[in-house]
């Protein structure tokens, strides 16, 4: 039950942290999460420890937890290394693509779809970074999987600090390209894509953003239990 509690924790926590409903910078106070989730103080600074190796909170001796505030060298390096290994599962999975699978993939971009023409901005930005961890699932892959979630949660800090508003309007559309050419097995055009796209997310961001603040109270009153 206890671990149980604290992994309830940490993914509400990185949900909101996604959704961009928890800023870079925002305090984490262990009390004022213990009596939004109804546990103990124990748990709570459990999961912000946890939450803490995945580097999405920070925690700071004599001052407590935080949100993590990526510096502009870490997200430079977290899209290189997302660069590295999107390109070689692209290439992967043309190689062993069904057509239940492109399917699969078929309905994500249908649920983008949705969720952008609903202005729905939380669950576009979860949609829009789970594309590339459902091609890992899909796979079958699951070591890839979490390490891909652990990347787009890092982006998810990194694009709300750094990208400019229409920087990621294209996201949806080139998502589509990728899945048509894995559909037609063109393996050298899939990969070409998905680092374009990457490209094109990393180019986005503009690195003399000032840091956007958030208040706990407020965040945590949209953080589902």
């Amino acid at each position: 039950m206890q671990s149980s509690s604290t992994s309830t924790i940490a993914d509400a926590l990185t949900r909101a942290i996604v959704e961009h409903k928890l800023l870079p910078g925002t305090k984490l106070a262990e009390q004022k999460l213990a009596d939004h989730f109804g546990v103990s103080r124990t748990l709570v600074r459990q999961a912000l420890f946890q939450l803490s190796q995945n580097r999405l909170v920070t925690l700071e001796p004599a001052r407590g937890a935080f949100v993590a505030t990526p510096s502009v060298d870490e997200a430079k390096q977290v899209f290189a290394v997302r660069a590295m290994l999107e390109s070689e599962m692209t290439r992967a999975f043309v190689q062993q693509v069904t057509p239940a699978q492109i399917q699969s993939l078929q309905a994500h971009i249908a649920a983008e779809k949705k969720a952008m023409d609903r202005n729905d901005v939380g669950q576009r930005t979860e949609l829009l970074g789970d594309f590339h961890v459902v091609m890992a699932e899909l796979m079958g892959n699951q070591v890839l999987a979490q390490l891909l979630g652990d990347l787009i949660s890092r982006c998810a800090l990194i694009t709300l600090m750094y990208q400019s508003t229409s920087a990621a309007e294209h996201s949806h559309e080139e998502h589509a390209a990728i899945v048509a050419a894995l559909a037609e097995k063109d393996e050298t055009t899939a990969v070409r894509l998905m680092q374009e796209h990457l490209l094109h997310v990393e180019a986005g961001l503009t690195f003399d953003r000032e840091l956007p603040t958030s208040d706990l109270s407020m965040a945590l009153s949209s953080v589902a239990l």
